[in-house]
């Protein structure tokens, strides 16, 4: 057995530049045989392009311009882009009209506010228009900020993350917003360009860990390939984005926030870097594609057969097509990884069949907005059809997902697993943070001749009720069976444990039709132009409930669950089940 305790990120390690020994043209500060002079020296020269000096020192020397402009490899969404075309932002179901646009006070969800300061919305109209067509309408919104931002940085449009977005955006697509032949307005954007690049140089290091510093760290290594005098930036940036990949992931490769949105993010970041490093016809540094090779192999385990991501922490069931895309542009290639401990997915791939288990504590609250309380619970897909859900979408508030409905979604009760006394396995207090709960997951997972078996069990339910949730999962070699355990058993350090309630439950995809069996001890599941599976308990009562399910743009479908209702006895109690796949 081994134990899954809520984990500290993995220490950072020592920076290799990737450059061959003989033309390295500046020492880094790690240099083996570097005097402790020259370390001095070093330090010293990358302090000084961040002080007034390095200003003075510039002008006049470096004209202020693009260098060039990388790909953006990634399609925006079309839909969105028709929407600006047509005189106004539509961001999950929500509009704001541009003429009306006041960008020192704008009204709107943090989601859609952050949407706007990033600029993720030029991606969006490049999709759906020429550049001729684009670019007046990208110059009116960019003149908008401008006017409201370009002289006073404050949050959120200078938050890391926002300028780090902003900083990739705005030179991938920098013909839109710099077409003009407008001077003093050209002039404006590239220092409101070089300025973003100064800010992010004293932040980056304060964001949050995971992906709103790698994305701040992504930036300044951009930029400093794509403005002139940009070589001591580089080495620091290059060292700065080591820490954050370090820091922000764990060794499987998984984000520290454990969100498929964060990892996808992250990808997207390191993805449009390597462009920049190819744009500018310069080896990308090798933490950078060992990064990528690490991190995609953990997005990957989160696909089902349809390639589209799991309702895991937060997030939707991201687009087969999105994954696709972003896989693509980091030009990695691999399989899904299978047991990501550290991250705490698990991963069962047999015949048709793909089940994921959510078997770890958690996110710490502080990396995670949109955390769930979601530990043991699975996903089921057979082929390019789901069968067994989470709801998904806490992180995806927008007209369709109030407030109040994201916190409701990040209960156990949304997700596929056993609730206790209607309580979560991690609480989640007033604020919308994570509180007590799961600190720790004792897995054991087996590879058998006839199949695969995880046997994981957590503490959540220890200390405020003292029972041990326990689930054990076989998955046969064809994948056409998966059996269930799930147990309660008394912990030890609780003297007396009471008789409580438990629901067991199980979220159907959309498209998944139940049809009770006379006796309220099974179901036959009928998938939409799909096979045909059966559900039996071996104990409790059987019913169908509405449940609903949030798909990657933040929009729930109405759909069904089975419930199975039992008790948690002193002793301890039990209820079995078993999917099968009969047509």
């Amino acid at each position: 057995m081994s134990a899954r305790k809520t984990p500290e990120p993995a220490a950072p390690e020592s920076s290799d530049d990737g450059i061959e020994q003989g033309k390295r043209l500046i020492r880094v500060a790690d240099d083996k045989g570097l005097s402790l002079a020259q370390k001095i020296a070093n330090h010293f020269y990358l302090l000084s392009w961040k002080t007034p000096i390095h200003g003075r020192k510039l002008r006049g020397k470096y004209p202020l311009k693009l260098l060039a402009v990388p790909d953006d490899e990634l399609a925006g969404d079309t839909r969105a882009g028709q929407a600006i075309r047509a005189g106004y932002f539509l961001f999950r179901g929500k509009k704001q009209i541009i003429d009306t646009l006041d960008f020192t006070r704008l009204d709107l969800d943090p989601a859609f506010a952050d949407y706007l300061h990033s600029f993720r919305w030029l991606r969006d109209l490049a999709s759906a228009a020429s550049r001729e067509q684009a670019a007046p309408i990208a110059e009116n919104v960019m003149r908008k900020w401008l006017v409201a931002h370009a002289e006073t940085p404050s949050e959120p449009a200078w938050r890391a993350d926002n300028a780090g977005w902003r900083l990739f955006l705005w030179t991938a697509h920098a013909p839109l917003i710099l077409s003009s032949s407008d001077l003093v307005y050209r002039s404006l954007v590239l220092n409101c360009i070089a300025r973003t690049a100064r800010h992010l140089d004293r932040i980056a290091d304060k964001a949050a860990m995971g992906l709103p510093r790698i994305v701040g760290w992504s930036a300044i290594v951009a930029a400093s390939m794509l403005m002139p005098g940009g070589a001591a930036r580089k080495l620091f940036g290059e060292a700065g984005l080591k820490r954050a990949i370090d820091s922000g992931f764990y060794p499987d490769g998984g984000i520290v926030s454990r969100s498929p949105l964060a990892q996808v993010e992250a990808v997207m970041a390191l993805s449009m870097l390597r462009a920049v490093y190819d744009v500018r016809r310069e080896t990308a540094p090798a933490f950078l594609n060992d990064g990528l090779t690490r991190i995609v192999p953990a997005l990957l385990g989160l696909t089902h057969g349809d390639g589209g991501l799991g309702n895991w922490q937060g997030a939707g069931a991201i687009d087969p097509l999105i994954v696709n895309a972003i896989v693509a542009a980091s030009r990695v290639r691999a399989r899904p990884l299978r047991q990501a401990r550290d991250w705490g997915y698990q991963r069962i791939a047999a015949g048709t069949t793909v089940v994921q288990i959510d078997a770890a504590p958690p996110p710490v609250a502080r990396l995670a907005d949109a955390g769930c309380a979601s530990t043991g619970a699975i996903e089921i897909s057979d082929g390019a059809h789901r069968l067994i859900v989470n709801c998904g979408g806490a992180g995806l508030e927008g007209a369709w997902i109030p407030r109040d409905l994201a916190q409701g979604l990040r209960t156990t009760a949304a997700h596929s697993t056993l609730v206790l006394d209607d309580c979560n396995s991690t609480a989640l207090m007033p604020d919308g943070t994570l509180g007590r709960g799961v600190t720790e997951v004792e897995l054991n997972r087996q590879e058998l001749d006839n199949g695969s078996r995880v046997d994981l069990s957590h503490d959540g339910y220890v200390r405020r009720i003292g029972y041990v949730h326990r689930r054990l999962l076989l998955v046969s070699g064809d994948g056409k069976e998966i059996r269930g355990e799930d147990m309660l058993t008394p912990a030890q350090r609780r003297r007396k444990p009471a008789k409580l309630p438990v629901v067991l439950r199980f979220h159907l995809a959309p498209g998944v039709e139940p049809t009770l069996t006379a006796d309220n001890q099974g179901a036959l599941l009928r998938i939409d132009m799909g096979a045909l599976w059966q559900f039996r308990t071996g104990t409790g009562v059987l019913s169908v409930e509405d449940s609903l399910w949030v798909d990657g743009d933040g929009r729930p479908h109405p759909t069904k669950q089975l419930v199975v209702t039992g008790e948690a006895l002193p002793g301890g109690s039990s209820i079995g089940w078993l999917f099968k796949r009969v047509g």
